[in-house]
């Protein structure tokens, strides 16, 4: 036995069938693969706290002296543009016969992009800095686009059915690890207000990581032709696979489990759109000390160690019981958080209040933890080959217009107040 099988056989739950139906050149490279899916997916989720359109960029744009309007654009930006576009580069996507190029030509755009914010962040302010970043996250997103649609398509030809949720997990889990010292350092750098220059540093060590990131894919070896006895060959020719618009609409109008996840899966945003909602909920109320920026960042690291530990092997024996678990815990926590703050007399103010914010803010993000693993696992699971690129790239981009229409909605009411935002997104749960 080899090293990286010895490693890998110690991380993750063997499933000897699963392995035996995939093609001798997989089976050959299923530990050294896997282990560099969960470095690489770990080094990528590491470098997303450093750019995070929840927590550090807003702390980047106060520093900035960036208009407040432009906050709001954060979040819709950096998730809505990494969907939107994947229906559309479906067709030029399967038109790549290894996939991990595509998620390398991601990673590097990415990186670019978080270098061009680090070097705003030191040398810019004002408005300008403000449209120069938001730019950048939305090339940031393009680049993250890449990665999503080429990811699951080479998890699935390298990983067999029944070890792929536990991937996920231990990649979470570390990054958990690096998130956690981040939070800790930003702590005891900057306290509570760290200034655009520390911030900026903190951008180029993301930057960093995406270089890494791309480096270690490289060494993925990817099968030629066929990964599995149905991976079709990639279609070259025109007609139906370029009409891309018209074969999502198929997709989702014909393909019935197909419409149901998507379905599903647009009743899951509670625990990704609710987390700034909380933050800036905690601002309001006074709250500060523990729920600072690297406290944040802290129970965002352990909500990730804990649950990706957890919820990886859950996910293998059932991805679809998780998200539903997942998101009906999310929207609970919110309620609870919420019927706390309304309570005439409350004040974020002092150890409880600051201790309500940031288990409310640990607690939603361990149940996206789970909500995330889950869905990545359902959906390679859900198919082979090129209809797998097509059930990520149109369920990403029909979730990418649910969400800015969601997004919309809860920030038109969270003019009113923060509360009524968060109530929104947790009773379709």
């Amino acid at each position: 036995m080899s090293k990286a099988e010895g490693v890998y056989s110690a991380l993750v739950k063997r499933n000897p069938e699963a392995e035996q139906q995939m093609p001798a050149q997989v089976r050959r490279n299923i530990a050294p693969n896997g282990l560099r899916l969960v470095l690489a997916n770990a080094l990528q989720a590491s470098g997303d706290q450093t750019v995070n359109a929840s927590t550090v960029l807003p702390w980047l744009f106060a520093a900035l002296g960036v208009p407040p309007a432009l906050t709001g654009v954060l979040v819709p930006i950096r998730e809505s543009g990494s969907m939107l576009p994947q229906a559309a580069l479906t067709p030029l996507v399967l038109r790549v016969r290894h996939r991990k190029w595509i998620f390398i030509v991601g990673a590097f755009v990415q990186a670019a992009a978080v270098a061009v914010m680090a070097a705003t962040a030191a040398l810019g302010a004002g408005l300008t800095a403000g449209v120069v970043i938001v730019a950048a996250l939305a090339v940031f997103a393009f680049g993250r686009c890449l990665c999503s649609i080429a990811s699951k398509d080479v998890q699935g030809r390298t990983i067999p059915k029944g070890e792929r949720g536990q991937i996920n997990g231990l990649a979470t889990t570390a990054a958990g690890f690096v998130a956690i010292t981040l939070g800790l350092g930003i702590r005891i750098i900057g306290g509570e207000d760290l200034s655009a220059g520390q911030l900026a540093w903190l951008l180029a060590t993301g930057a960093a990581l995406w270089v890494a990131v791309a480096a270690v894919y490289i060494g993925i070896r990817e099968p030629s032709g066929d990964a599995t006895p149905s991976e079709p060959e990639p279609r070259t020719s025109q007609g139906k696979t370029n009409n891309w618009f018209t074969q999502a609409m198929k997709l989702l109008r014909e393909d019935k489990p197909f419409r149901h996840f998507v379905t599903v899966r647009s009743l899951l945003l509670v625990s990704s759109l609710s987390p700034p909602f909380i933050v800036t909920l905690s601002i309001q109320t006074g709250a500060g000390s523990l729920a600072g920026l690297g406290g944040f960042i802290i129970a965002s690291g352990v909500a990730a160690l804990i649950g990706g530990r957890i919820f990886g092997p859950v996910a293998d024996r059932s991805s679809k019981r998780l998200m539903s678990i997942g998101a009906g815990a999310a929207s609970a926590i919110i309620i609870a958080t919420v019927a706390v703050v309304v309570l005439p007399g409350f004040t974020g103010e002092g150890r409880l209040g600051n201790l309500l914010f940031i288990a409310a803010y640990f607690s939603i993000t361990l149940m996206h933890t789970g909500v995330r693993v889950g869905r990545k696992t359902y959906v390679v699971d859900m198919a082979e080959g090129d209809q797998r690129t097509r059930y990520v790239a149109v369920s990403n981009s029909a979730l990418g217009l649910i969400l800015l229409i969601v997004g919309g909605l809860s920030s038109l009411l969270a003019i009113i107040h923060i509360v009524w935002a968060l109530l929104f997104l947790a009773l379709p749960e």
